[in-house]
């Protein structure tokens, strides 16, 4: 992410690449994209998550293609500089030797389409970690590199300040109660305001902020100094949040099988696309990371049809989460963090069951706040260094972690519209980074590529929307989101 080189790591085979993908994707969007899917009515928003996944596919394939077109250059640059080893080591050679070599060189001037019709090495083969803002240097000018980091900081910015709110705001919800019995967390058929008691004079928005200082203490340190997320932790949040998900999904089908069915979702509501927008955009959000996804993958033969077996299981896991929420609770009673639901004791008579889908978010969250938070402090880095230039150790070690850390938490501090943070920073950062970056990038790459090693030069993962249409395509849709949003803001505040 900070726009270096970096090493592959151990490899996998393509399925575990697959199963990685899928946890990728399927994270703390899916936890808003309940609620959002009742406020915009059930086909509209069936249609715009098959519409979005289809479009975050093709943006999927774009980068996959940058990614193979960046180690071509890396791994070009390479066999030049290895000629040139070559030609400094035979200058001594004999006038036999130097007519071989010059019928060598002028073999070697070819375009690179003939070497590779020889069986020479497959310059597209994906073997370097090339993350996105390696991309960005190689394939844009300054202008654009300086853009690029400026989309990844706002959303992770925006990962961050949901992340921040989203821990208190579930503590809040499970531990206080207007009526004082704390046991069930979420009261049935309840809507709680902000100053209503949560533990005697302490109101519930007092609660939150108290979770929210002794969050910040307790993670927010890990922002001033380097940390990884091991092996082990990842296994244990995906296990964890496989078995949330599993146990909501077959609680909500047991309620509506026995006759518990609440909700009864519109067909249609456009007041609610807004925000579903910007929670599917969310919610399907892979491209920063493919790099470290895909390159580890051994066999890349069928990368791009497994990608797309991966997006076909994702919509059908997101529909049938959404589907029986939508049918199972009354659109008015949905949370904004969907877990919230199932904490309340006319939903689930066990509580420890009650407690861990409650809680559920605080565990998963809590893990990734630190690695976003150093990964947005080392783009900042990135974005600000100047070549053979080093920081002072208060720059480094006090300004860059203080910048990182402050802006979402104060942004938790004045809210915890949980659907609305999610759906801004979707329908906005998340836009660019899902559809603008990668429509360049494929754009410029497939330009550099025909400069640099011929014209006719196949990339062997090119995109199957290979024609300039579809990034044009791409690119309209992402300008017209970006209108759509900001005038239905605009026209939503104006009513107000």
């Amino acid at each position: 992410m900070a726009g270096e080189i970096t090493e592959t790591g151990e490899l996998y085979s393509p399925y575990v690449g697959l199963v990685y993908m899928f946890n990728l994707i399927v994270g703390t969007g899916a936890l808003t994209m309940p609620k959002a899917f009742a406020s915009a009515g059930w086909l509209v928003s069936l249609v715009l998550l098959v519409f979005l996944g289809f479009m975050s596919f093709v943006t999927t394939t774009f980068v996959v293609e940058a990614m193979a077109a960046a180690n071509a250059q890396l791994h070009w640059k390479r066999m030049e500089n290895h000629r040139e080893e070559e030609d400094d080591d035979s200058s001594t050679a004999s006038d036999s030797d130097v007519l071989v070599q010059d019928n060598y060189e002028r073999a070697e001037k070819r375009p690179i389409l003939s070497v590779q019709r020889r069986g020479s090495l497959n310059l597209f083969e994906i073997t370097d970690r090339v993350e996105m803002g390696q991309m960005a240097s190689m394939f844009f000018n300054k202008v654009g590199v300086n853009l690029f980091y400026f989309c990844i900081i706002i959303y992770l910015y925006g990962d961050l300040a949901i992340y921040a709110a989203a821990v208190p705001f579930s503590l809040m919800q499970v531990t206080c109660s207007a009526t004082g019995n704390e046991s069930c967390g979420v009261e049935a058929n309840s809507k709680h305001n902000d100053t209503d008691p949560c533990w005697g004079p302490l109101r519930r928005v007092d609660a939150y902020r108290i979770y929210l200082a002794v969050f910040t203490l307790l993670l927010g340190p890990f922002t001033f100094f380097d940390v990884q997320k091991t092996k082990y932790l990842q296994i244990l949040t995906s296990l964890m949040r496989w078995v949330a998900f599993a146990i909501m999904i077959v609680l909500a089908l047991v309620r509506i099988g026995h006759g518990h069915r609440q909700g009864h979702p519109p067909l249609a509501d456009l007041s609610g696309v807004r925000n579903l927008f910007g929670v599917c955009v969310y919610s399907f959000m892979c491209q920063h990371s493919l790099p470290s996804l895909v390159t580890p993958v051994s066999s890349k033969r069928h990368l791009t049809c497994l990608v797309f077996l991966d997006y076909v299981l994702i919509l059908a896991f997101y529909g049938l989460l959404c589907f029986t929420a939508i049918f199972c609770f009354r659109g008015d009673s949905l949370m904004d963090m969907y877990t919230l639901n199932f904490a309340r004791c006319d939903v689930v008579s066990v509580a420890a069951v009650r407690f861990f889908l409650g809680l559920f978010p605080v565990f998963t969250i809590s893990t990734n706040f630190p690695i976003i938070a150093v990964t947005l402090r080392n783009n900042w880095k990135t974005l600000f260094h100047r070549e053979g230039g080093t920081y002072p150790w208060v720059v480094d070690r006090v300004v860059f972690p203080t910048i990182t850390l402050l802006p979402p938490v104060l942004v938790a501090f004045c809210t915890h519209d949980l659907e609305s943070l999610v759906g801004i920073t979707g329908a906005y950062a998340g836009t660019g980074i899902q559809y603008v970056i990668p429509a360049f990038l494929v754009y410029h790459c497939r330009k550099d590529t025909q400069l640099t090693l011929g014209y006719g030069t196949v990339n062997k993962h090119r995109s199957p929307f290979r024609h300039t249409f579809w990034v044009g395509f791409v690119l309209f849709w992402a300008f017209s989101c970006f209108f759509f949003v900001t005038a239905n803001i605009v026209l939503s505040e104006t009513k107000v």
